[in-house]
């Protein structure tokens, strides 16, 4: 079975024994599963002291990411950088603990890669925010990541996964995954089929803007969901975690992914369409954070696309999700069957919404960035 799809397999002791390759202080005392992510294998590790921190101790999906070890450069790089601009690095940044040999993972005798954070204390959330200021504190952290980002270049940290948001790279997958059909179930997604041809060409305006330089190339977190955010116990946003995708992007792309995910009043595998709307509420608390983490840091053209950027990703993620559907569920992990097709019919009510509202959405932006730069 594919390492992606399988249950987290684990057991006290082999925790243990993985937990001991990095140079966590303390004591082990306990191990369970931690999290709910669609792709790695999570573990919260409790240590016995009082002094000493817990960790996250996460076997990473090979599978997705076949090059760990230029990931988990990006992540140190990246998090090392935040950290020195940090006031409290140990909760502002993520700590990537160091295996024995000094590397930013381990890899054991089965092939299998490993990684360890320091755990941050925080709040649960949830997968969207319970009011508005706490939407305006995660559009914060996302824009402000840009920004303490903004000094190192997009050339200096790996690719990981090439043309991740590319829509028209997702176009030519769903289009191969459409003409093999492994598992005839095209017959079943006719009208979602339909609606990804539908709109295609209009959805490669960012790429358009990019390749005529009227929006940079940046180093951008590429997987801006709500509960991507810690909180602290006060509700405000400490940290952005989840790095496996921080490499060269565009703004209306982490702009575009907050919004989808936190602006959605369903969930992300809803079976009701009729009860998925776009929260107008949360999308200018979440706009305006977003602005005001990048303290005037963004250019016309990436703010004339950034309500752009919640439609494109909308219909992104719901195109993946119809792609792996239709491909056999090799990428998502799934738990019941039809479940990626649920979560794209999920994505394309949110993206009919948005399309109701895109003009409202457009001037919410606009008037935001006129009060933050009056």
């Amino acid at each position: 079975m594919p390492e992606k799809n399988s249950k987290p397999w684990f057991s006290e002791a082999a925790l243990r024994v993985a937990a001991s390759h990095f140079a966590m202080e303390g004591t082990f005392a306990s191990g369970a599963a931690y999290g709910s992510g669609h792709i790695h294998d999570t573990f919260l590790v409790r240590t016995r002291e009082r002094s000493s921190p817990d960790y996250i101790l996460q076997r990473i999906n090979r599978v997705i990411f076949t090059d760990i070890p230029a990931m988990m450069e990006n992540i140190a790089r990246v998090c090392e950088h935040i950290r020195r601009q940090a006031r409290d690095p140990d909760r502002e940044a993520l700590t990537v603990i160091p295996a024995a040999d000094g590397l930013p993972f381990h890899r054991d005798g089965e092939g299998r890669y490993w990684r360890c954070f320091r755990f941050i204390e925080h709040r649960e959330l949830g997968q969207r925010p319970g009011r508005p200021q706490q939407a305006f504190e995660a559009g914060k952290l996302f824009g402000r990541f840009i920004v303490q980002l903004a000094d190192l270049p997009p050339s200096s940290l790996h690719v990981i996964i090439p043309r991740f948001h590319d829509v028209e790279f997702r176009l030519e997958e769903f289009a191969r995954a459409l003409l093999a059909d492994p598992l005839g179930r095209r017959h079943k997604a006719a009208a979602e089929i339909a609606l990804v041809n539908e709109r295609a060409e209009g959805m490669k305006r960012v790429l358009a803007a990019g390749r005529e330089a009227r929006i940079p190339l940046r180093v951008t977190h590429n997987d801006t969901k709500f509960n991507n955010v810690l909180f602290d116990r006060w509700g405000r946003g400490l940290c952005l975690i989840d790095l496996d995708t921080v490499m060269p992007g565009y703004v209306p792309y982490d702009f575009g992914d907050a919004v989808r995910s936190a602006a959605n009043t369903a969930c992300e595998d809803e079976t009701d369409s009729g009860s998925v709307r776009l929260d107008m509420g949360v999308y200018r608390e979440l706009a305006r954070g977003f602005l005001h983490g990048l303290r005037g840091g963004l250019g016309a053209g990436e703010r004339e696309l950034l309500a752009f950027g919640a439609t494109l990703l909308t219909y992104t993620i719901g195109l993946r999700f119809l792609t792996d559907h239709l491909a056999g569920d090799l990428y998502f992990k799934t738990a019941r069957p039809g479940h990626n097709l649920q979560r794209a019919r999920a994505q394309f009510a949110l993206l009919a919404d948005m399309e109701r509202r895109f003009a409202e959405m457009e001037e919410i932006v606009r008037g935001l960035a006129a009060a933050a730069t009056s």
